[in-house]
């Protein structure tokens, strides 16, 4: 067992030590878009009126300032435009391993991230200001009043460096998406929200709790540009090309009264986002499917492996059982995702990735679960089997296996269950699942609370029916005991 331990953290040395793979190593990146014909823009999509979606004729669409840019971008490159919506602190990660082409997502330059990617020049220049409840507005005025009072921000945003250098005092809750930090002010769990403008005004009216703070920033003003891969100075001087004349035709304007109309069309919650909800529930019980299906041969297998007397075979069950079973699932979804591009240069879609880690994910659990199942039959089936001149191979087939599946078949669908609720973690890589399309509406309807309320309730629906049904099952498997 030690030399398998060794073993494994010799191969995890070996991957830690080769160059990250890149689309666009040799080539400028401008070089690469041209070939391959398509503009891939990363977003997060929850962000108004940047970059949101919205339902017309029963489809689904892009909008927001920021869609409306990557369209001249497109357009002025003679490519087509593809929009790679996820959350935004995946963003970087994502161009640095070639998953997108370009970032245009309210992205604001900082040293940090210039040591990362470059930026073009800035198409926007927006002042950052501070929400609060209507009710705290008067006394929540200078930094005075927010000390030792809570403050949110989006993670890895300005708001969140400006919140950690102007509000030292103050406690501050790094979220990973806008909603969830209204969320947390309208709830009272914060005082107050940092935000752009733009955005801030969209929220404040469509809520009548809420309203700007007298707090003044002493580096309010910041610009958005859009963020590209290192060595690409081709592409950098073509989407400056295309900002300039945004800038000089002040383009930005009418992007925003574009905008202002998309977001406030008439129409009721569910005829306006019902259409995600579906589309979402399809997506989750799918990817599901396909890890208890596959992750089933996969558990299959690997189980067979551990319960073989071949100590190699052994060994490589163990090593992929307790490390698949010892880290959380949500790492195991970032190192497929990223991991297939930059180690092995592979160009999956957040789909196929997210369905590879639940797969991995379940053939780990299920694999212990078969084994499991074929442990619990009595050592002296086995036994009178051989006795009765049945091979090993007779013997499982005939004997066991048809005892072993008793025990196994009730334990997947529990493992079935439990994948419909964790499948909602792949939508941090943009897998448009039930919870990310969730997120979608939030960001959308201003609302952050009812899209949640709608999922948590199709979610009990969905694993309550599927229990039920195991019950059932598991009934009429007693019955034939």
């Amino acid at each position: 067992m030690k030399k398998s331990i060794t073993l494994i953290l010799a191969l995890l040395l070996v991957i830690a030590s080769l160059p990250l793979y890149s689309a666009f190593a040799a080539d400028d990146q401008l070089d690469v878009i041209k070939e391959r014909g398509e503009l891939r823009v990363g977003l997060s999509a929850d962000y108004a009126p940047y970059e949101f979606e919205r339902t017309v004729n029963g489809k689904r669409e892009y909008v927001g300032i920021d869609i409306e840019l990557a369209k001249k971008i497109a357009k002025d490159l003679g490519v087509e435009l593809k929009i790679v919506n996820m959350q935004f602190d995946s963003l970087l990660g994502s161009l640095k391993t070639g998953k997108i082409d370009v970032i245009i997502s309210g992205m604001s330059p900082t040293p940090e991230r210039k040591k990362e990617v470059d930026f073009t020049d800035e198409y926007m220049q927006v002042k950052q200001r501070m929400v609060v409840q209507k009710k705290n507005q008067s006394k929540l005025k200078t930094v005075e009043d927010f000390k030792g009072k809570g403050i949110a921000a989006q993670k890895q945003t300005t708001q969140e460096e400006l919140a950690q250098t102007e509000l030292p005092e103050s406690n501050l809750t790094s979220l990973t998406r806008l909603p969830e930090a209204i969320m947390s002010l309208n709830t009272g769990k914060v005082e107050g929200v940092i935000m752009e403008g733009p955005v801030a005004d969209a929220y404040l009216s469509q809520n009548t709790q809420l309203a700007y703070s007298d707090l003044e920033f002493g580096n309010a003003d910041k610009g958005t540009a859009i963020a590209l891969p290192k060595d690409s100075p081709k592409l950098l001087d073509a989407l400056n090309a295309s900002i300039k004349e945004v800038n000089d035709q002040k383009l930005i304007e009418g992007y925003k009264e574009k905008a202002n109309e998309a977001m406030f069309d008439d129409g009721s919650f569910l005829s306006k986002y019902g259409i995600y909800f579906l589309q979402g529930l399809g997506a989750t019980i799918l990817i599901s499917l396909l890890g208890v299906v596959f992750g089933s041969l996969f558990g299959g297998i690997f189980a067979f492996m551990k319960l073989s007397t071949n100590k190699i075979l052994k060994a490589i069950a163990w090593v992929y059982i307790e490390f698949i079973r010892g880290t959380p699932l949500l790492v195991q979804v970032f190192l497929v995702y990223f991991g297939t591009t930059a180690v092995l240069g592979l160009d999956l879609s957040a789909f196929v990735c997210g369905a590879i880690a639940l797969i991995l994910n379940c053939g780990a659990y299920i694999a212990e679960i078969i084994r499991a199942g074929i442990k619990a039959v009595d050592k002296g089936q086995m036994e009178a089997a051989r006795s009765l001149g049945l091979s090993h191979a007779q013997a499982m087939n005939k004997v066991i296996m048809p005892q072993a599946i008793k025990n196994i078949l009730p334990a997947l669908g529990n493992e079935f269950i439990t994948v419909i609720k964790e499948s909602s973690i792949v939508s941090v890589i943009g897998v448009s699942e039930l919870m990310f399309n969730a997120q979608v509406v939030q960001g959308a309807s201003f609302d952050p609370f009812k899209p949640l309320l709608i999922v948590a309730i199709v979610y009990f629906l969905l694993t309550f029916g599927l229990s039920r049904v195991m019950n059932l099952f598991e009934r009429r498997m007693s019955v034939s005991d």
